[in-house]
Formats: C-alpha cells, sequence, structure tokens
C-alpha cells in the first residue's frame, strides 16, 4: 500500500472500531454519535485533499460513503 494511504486506513479502521463500541453507544450516544462524526469528516477531508491520487473504485467509494467497501479496498 501506498504511504500516503496509511492515514485513510487508519480512519477507517478507527471508524470501524467506534461503530463497534456498543458498550460505548449505550452509554453515551451523544459523545459516541460525536466521535462518529468526526471521524467521518476526516475521511472526508482526507479524499477532498487527495483527489488526485484517488482510484475510480475508491473515489466511489468514499463520496457515496460506502467506507467499509473502502477499507476492503484498501485491504485487498
Amino acid at each position: 500500500m501506498k504511504e500516503h494511504f496509511i492515514k485513510l486506513l487508519e480512519l477507517l479502521e478507527k471508524r470501524e472500531t467506534i461503530i463497534s463500541d456498543h458498550n460505548w453507544r449505550d452509554r453515551d450516544s451523544q459523545s459516541h454519535l460525536t466521535a462518529l462524526r468526526g471521524v467521518s469528516e476526516e475521511i472526508d477531508a482526507w479524499a477532498h485533499e487527495n483527489q488526485p491520487i484517488i482510484d475510480g473504485k475508491l473515489r466511489h467509494y468514499l463520496a457515496n460513503c460506502s467506507f467499509q467497501k473502502a477499507l476492503a479496498h484498501l485491504k485487498a
């Protein structure tokens, strides 16, 4: 994987971790949602900044917020 995609991979994995933390969600749904929004905004910012180097398939996944597919694409 190219070095500049490592940050995106980390953000997508962080998003998955947040989503899977049901205890956090049940205990404090507002902060859980805030964290999820924050990481999603970071992913969007990364995609905007790196638009020229993103292949078409990954661009499609990111544009449509198909973040699980984007993560799988990066790991393939």
